[in-house]
């Protein structure tokens, strides 16, 4: 920590005003990022993602950071903007990242997903919540300050974590040193409801694995041999089947579950929230923020399998599912990943040959929320919401955040955003509410006075 910070004043209605004049081009630099189609994932053009790093940087430049497009050999470009600190100032890192999911089936999409249009005080496009948001979050809280910024800045905008940040510890490595910080938002996460601010405190992990199911070495008819063998996707049912309970609770052992703090979610306004269809019961058991936050959860992402369409009279010789696990702050990677291999290997139907390939491994988070610059966050988006921020997790997960919490230990991780529960990240029609927006630009900007005014105990 550095010591000696100066204490600043800070007139929270002209930093309001100073917010208030730069959301028009805040939001046309957010409009900027949306229509550029970024998505990182395999099999999209990477020359997308590099032009949305060029725009990322100019983004942060115009902020009044000095910005650079980062690389490492055979990956998507990140971007760093920075500002020193006052004499005496602590330094924050900002993340965000500027690569997105793909855009699904775009005629779900009420709008175009990369052209950004504004509906019911919501802005509807690709990357407006996850996370090109965050990225004109942290460049209208900086500009808001304009020469009087309190403290120093590093911003760093990746360009894969939505391919689960696949070089990220490639990346620390080589430019670790750069990102030092005394304290680091993170704003990938999102609101407890709109108007009501949520800062995470917790997220699950994940392991994922793809199980291939065999039983025979070639399709036969499926009337000569019907009824003597089984199908491979008959046995494939059947062992994913064996992944939870007649409860809904998963199945797999080994793995703890924990609680939540139920809060005020009840059932109505979580089924109204998924699009849950009428008559579909809930599975688990627990509180509802335990089932989402604290808990296992599986699920089977995807089967290949014939097509409807190419369906033939015969028995399918193999089928092959991949599944994904969430798993609860607390649990190892690893020993999740062997328990759901196990499992897997352990439950073959009718001796069919099971075949399981790992996958990716997140870890899971909680970060610790006694110290001061916990509190500074949380009185900061008291006070722009007007209402009090509320401790929440997340049931997702969010890889970098363990990477960094590994690299900077003792450094405090404060994860908020502009999401909602509305947003729909990862779906058709992922949006903004705009006077989150606002409201967001507004705590960050304050929480930069209140961070500098802690000088060495934050």
């Amino acid at each position: 920590m550095r010591l000696g910070a100066a204490v600043y004043t800070v007139p929270p209605m002209d930093l309001r005003a100073a917010i208030d004049r730069g959301l028009p081009k805040a939001r046309a630099e957010l409009e900027t990022l949306v229509r550029i189609p970024s998505v990182s994932a395999p099999g999209f053009d990477p020359s997308h993602v590099r032009r949305s790093a060029e725009a990322t940087a100019e983004v942060l430049e115009a902020a009044g950071l000095t910005a650079e497009i980062l690389e490492v050999a055979g990956t998507h470009p990140a971007v760093i903007g920075t500002r020193e600190a006052p004499a005496g100032a602590p330094t924050v890192l900002l993340y965000a990242h500027h690569d997105v999911q793909p855009p699904g089936v775009e005629a779900i999409w009420n709008t175009p997903p990369f052209e950004p249009v504004e509906k019911n005080g919501r802005l509807y496009g690709r990357g407006t919540s996850d996370d090109k948001g965050g990225v004109a979050l942290h460049a209208a809280a900086v500009r808001a300050w304009g020469d009087e910024l309190p403290v120093g800045v590093t911003v760093i905008v990746e360009g894969e974590e939505e391919i689960g940040s696949t070089h990220l510890t490639e990346f620390l490595a080589a430019h670790g040193d750069r990102l030092r910080a005394d304290c680091g938002i993170l704003a990938d996460s999102g609101n407890w409801r709109v108007g009501e601010p949520g800062i995470t405190t917790s997220l699950r992990g994940l392991v994922d694995c793809e199980v291939e199911v065999a039983v025979l070495d070639h399709a036969v008819h499926s009337g000569m041999y019907g009824g003597a063998f089984p199908d491979a996707l008959i046995a494939l049912s059947r062992l994913l089947s064996t992944l939870h309970d007649d409860g809904g609770n998963v199945a797999v052992q080994g793995l703890s579950a924990g609680d939540a703090d139920p809060l005020d979610l009840n059932e109505t306004e979580l089924r109204a929230q998924a699009g849950a269809l009428d008559g579909v019961r809930l599975i688990g058991e627990g509180s509802l923020t335990a089932r989402l936050w604290r808990r296992p959860a599986l699920s089977v992402l995807a089967i290949d399998a014939p097509r409807i369409a190419e369906a033939a009279n015969q028995l399918v010789p193999v089928a092959r599912a991949k599944v994904s696990m969430r798993i609860p702050p607390g649990v190892d990677p690893k020993r999740a990943m062997d328990a759901l291999v196990e499992h897997l290997e352990k439950h073959a139907p009718w001796g069919a040959h099971v075949r399981v390939t790992r996958g990716a491994e997140g870890s899971p988070f909680e970060c610790d929320t006694s110290g001061p610059a916990f509190k500074a966050m949380r009185d900061a988006f008291g006070e722009s919401f007007g209402k009090p921020a509320v401790t929440i997790g997340v049931g997702g997960t969010i890889p970098f955040v363990a990477a960094f919490a590994e690299r900077y230990p003792g450094v405090p991780l404060l994860l908020t955003g502009v999401g909602d529960p509305d947003s729909r990240p990862h779906g058709e029609n992922e949006s903004m509410d705009l006077g989150d927006f606002a409201r967001a630009c507004y705590g960050e900007a304050l929480f930069f006075a209140k961070l500098a005014a802690l000088g060495s105990a934050c």
